[in-house]
């Protein structure tokens, strides 16, 4: 009989979840989550470390953003920045995970230090240097129904860890996932080698 796995509302929210090695097939090998909700209706949560080959400025000029305006200066540290793949759902809907000294209309507070909005505004506002100190924009996002990501966790799918907001903006993606195994105490190789399951 399958065991059950019952997570208290919110448990997660502002959580990591660190892609174990049964993942390594998936769209999710070696990624890291961060969960922004998690209810009684499911979790969402965006990947942090997996770029796509796109910058800020291609977003920009890709899609209507200043359309009326005409796409300002940007600076190169912010035209240059990759946009991430948040997950394999609705990959056609930007969302800005940023620091707190933003707060539009529809920014949602998910820590202290982490917040999220997803309006066209706030793309405008850091297109043109007057917005969040701190920013990771993706494309999509992850997202689990009513009982799955518990489920998942307990299959031995997703590590669960304390979230660190540098994290979150760093843009070394590349080393990411291992640096946080280590800040962890995991070995990367061992964790790979001893923590999966067929």
């Amino acid at each position: 009989m399958r065991r059950k796995y019952q997570a208290d509302s919110g448990q997660f929210e502002g959580k990591f979840l660190v892609a174990m090695p049964g993942l390594s097939a998936s769209f999710f090998a070696q990624t890291i989550i961060y969960i922004c909700a998690h209810n009684d209706e499911g979790a969402m949560g965006f990947v942090i470390n997996k770029p796509r080959d796109m910058t800020f400025w291609d977003l920009v000029e890709q899609t209507d953003v200043f359309e009326e305006s005409g796409v300002p200066s940007i600076p190169s540290n912010v035209a240059h920045a990759p946009i991430g793949m948040g997950g394999p759902v609705d990959e056609h809907r930007g969302f800005v995970l940023h620091s707190n000294d933003y707060c539009g209309e529809s920014t949602i507070p998910i820590s202290d230090s982490v917040f999220l909005t997803s309006t066209t505004q706030i793309l405008r506002m850091i297109a043109n240097g007057h917005g969040p100190r701190q920013s990771a924009v993706a494309l999509g996002y992850s997202g689990w129904g009513p009982g799955q990501l518990e489920s998942e966790i307990l299959d031995n799918s997703w590590l669960t860890l304390e979230a660190d907001s540098a994290l979150v903006f760093d843009m070394d993606h590349e080393t990411k996932y291992e640096r946080l195994l280590r800040s962890s105490g995991i070995q990367p190789a061992h964790f790979v080698t001893e923590c999966g399951h067929a």
